[in-house]
């Protein structure tokens, strides 16, 4: 994988993010939504260019709706109006100000447990209740969501596409029914595409805002580049809003949504079609990461459920039958010296289950699972 650099530990752990920072040397980290892979070559040109010019000002995203339109026409078919993308200094701060902006104080918003915890308690902090209506298995359970939307206290629903931690891509007759639901009990829509540029191959991924449904307008979509081309750090986001009505919510709050001017240059670099060689380099090696899961965890870990993700670097482990209790990701880390995610922070849903990220090389995935393996001597002994 020569564009995506050496993912040696000692390389690694030179680098002082939260992933490679946050627990001591002994501890192989895959927890946290950072890829190992070394950035595209024209960010890392684009921001250094900027570094050389002391270009460290306020964010003034004037080609960032462009850029973004023409990855999104050239990836997905779906044809962009610029004037409606709108910079927000990431994803959950876009969701949580248009969430404030669109629904009443206290009023009720629906989510899909097990779901990126942000959901949650950005949600809470935003001063509204979580109404989760969980999945139903790997999908989406739409007689509860019918009831639950239903609600006169219920105001919007925040669809998770493709689905962290599951990494489900929903079809576009799936988003139909939702949109249909959201139209009938006239709530607002919003949607976290962040992982919709590494959908994996064998799975389509449908933009909401692509749909002909008049729930369109009536929603707000959520991206950025940070998942995709690994730059989560330099504090990017955008929202896309479904009319021109929303475009002016979005344009009245600016100040709240400030991103970082350094993001704004990554982004519209990410965007761009050279930086599409590299998008399509880490594709092919979490496909392969993938199959190699597929492989290694029942060899390694026979009781584990695993279920091949559709998209994305994050793969949601059921641990529920290695008799590890509620959090196995706290046994993995105390026998096996590897952090993953806690499956706690998910919801209810979410005991007994653990996230990895296989955001790496082959060597490191392989290194994982083998620690992984370190705790099944006492899940066996607790199974007997």
């Amino acid at each position: 994988m020569p564009e995506l650099g050496e993912c040696s530990p000692a390389r690694l752990r030179a680098r002082t993010s939260e992933k490679w920072s946050a627990y001591e040397a002994g501890v192989l980290p895959a927890f946290i939504a950072e890829m190992d892979f070394d950035v595209a070559a024209p960010i890392r040109q684009a921001v250094a260019r900027a570094v050389a010019m002391s270009d460290f000002g306020y964010p003034h995203p004037t080609h960032l709706g462009d850029a973004f339109a023409r990855f999104a026409g050239s990836r997905w078919g779906w044809q962009v109006e610029p004037a409606r993308v709108h910079a927000s200094a990431d994803v959950m701060t876009g969701v949580a100000t248009m969430m404030a902006a669109l629904t009443p104080h206290g009023s009720g918003v629906v989510v899909n447990p097990p779901v990126y915890p942000p959901f949650f308690f950005r949600t809470e902090q935003t001063d509204r209740r979580v109404v989760p209506v969980p999945l139903a298995g790997r999908d989406l359970d739409f007689e509860g969501l019918d009831r639950a939307l239903g609600d006169p206290g219920v105001s919007a629903y925040l669809l998770c596409s493709p689905h962290n931690p599951l990494g489900r891509v929903w079809s576009r007759e799936e988003l139909l029914a939702v949109a249909e639901l959201c139209w009938r009990h006239e709530v607002v829509l919003l949607v976290d595409e962040i992982h919709a540029p590494l959908v994996l191959e064998g799975a389509t991924f449908v933009p909401f805002a692509s749909l002909d449904h008049p729930m369109v307008e009536r929603s707000v979509v959520f991206h950025s580049a940070s998942k995709g081309w690994n730059i989560p750090g330099v504090k990017c986001g955008l929202i896309v809003a479904g009319s021109e009505e929303l475009s002016g919510v979005v344009n009245e709050r600016w100040e709240a949504l400030f991103p970082s001017h350094l993001g704004v240059v990554a982004t519209e670099a990410a965007y761009s079609a050279q930086s599409e060689p590299w998008l399509d380099e880490v594709l092919g090696q979490l496909d392969s990461n993938r199959s190699a899961l597929g492989r290694l965890l029942p060899a390694a870990l026979p009781g584990i459920a695993y279920c091949e993700p559709e998209a994305s670097f994050l793969v949601w482990l059921d641990c529920r039958r290695l008799g590890l209790g509620d959090d196995p990701a706290a046994a993995f880390l105390e026998q096996g010296r590897v952090a993953l995610s806690s499956g706690l922070g998910f919801g209810d849903q979410g005991r007994g289950h653990a996230r990895l990220n296989m955001g790496t090389s082959a060597e490191l995935l392989e290194e994982i699972v083998r620690r992984l393996s370190l705790a099944l001597p006492a899940a066996e002994t607790a199974l007997r």
